[in-house]
């Protein structure tokens, strides 16, 4: 493969399919041919909300996690989220906790995203909240001072916005998204959520 060979990965933190698809994509990583670099872009699921998300919504996404377990089995989620918290339409907080660990850190990424998701998914946690993500970025070994700065910056908010925009300029269409560049051009892959050969089949 070209060292320019690169495949995206267009995700959510608070995606309930990318949590989902994790255990397969770490086995996508794990398996790929050298010379392909790997990348994650944030795709900004919801922007910014104080309003409680409708509880149609609400429903719908509990639904939606039911149907995930069903057709990715060993999927888990805590349906005490929904009891426990007060859920908003917003994911954005999350993406720019990505930045502000990825900033701090290089190699804080991918702690950062599993972080989240443990919380959300698992311990009925809220990362929409700002003081929740400042609690994660603690407990994974980060400066919660620089890390809460960040957070909150101007420059951060930009950067998600520019990812959000280069995902949607190079193809994605929902989240997971795959894509992998090979020069200057740009394919879409397919993926199946339990097997990861059907990526790796296509690099």
């Amino acid at each position: 493969m070209s060292t320019q060979t690169r495949l995206y990965y267009v995700h959510d933190p608070m995606c309930s399919w990318c949590w989902a698809f994790r255990p397969t994509w770490l086995k996508v990583v794990a398996g790929m041919p050298p010379g392909i670099r790997v990348q994650r872009l944030l795709g900004g699921l919801a922007p910014d909300s104080r309003v409680p998300m409708e509880p149609e919504l609400q429903l719908y996404l509990q639904q939606t996690w039911r149907r995930i377990q069903q057709r990715v089995p060993g999927s888990e989620f805590n349906f005490d989220f929904w009891r426990i918290c007060q859920p908003r339409r917003s994911t954005y907080p999350a993406c720019r906790a990505v930045i502000a660990a990825r900033e701090q850190d290089g190699t804080a990424e991918e702690r950062m995203i599993h972080a989240i998701q443990q919380a959300y998914y698992l311990q009925a946690r809220n990362p929409s909240d700002d003081a929740q993500l400042v609690e994660l970025a603690d407990g994974i070994g980060l400066d919660a001072g620089r890390f809460a700065a960040r957070l909150s910056a101007a420059e951060t908010n930009a950067t998600l916005l520019r990812e959000i925009e280069f995902g949607q300029r190079i193809g994605a269409q929902g989240f997971p998204s795959l894509i992998l560049q090979q020069g200057g051009r740009y394919r879409t892959l397919d993926y199946d959520y339990n097997d990861p050969q059907v990526v790796l089949d296509q690099l």
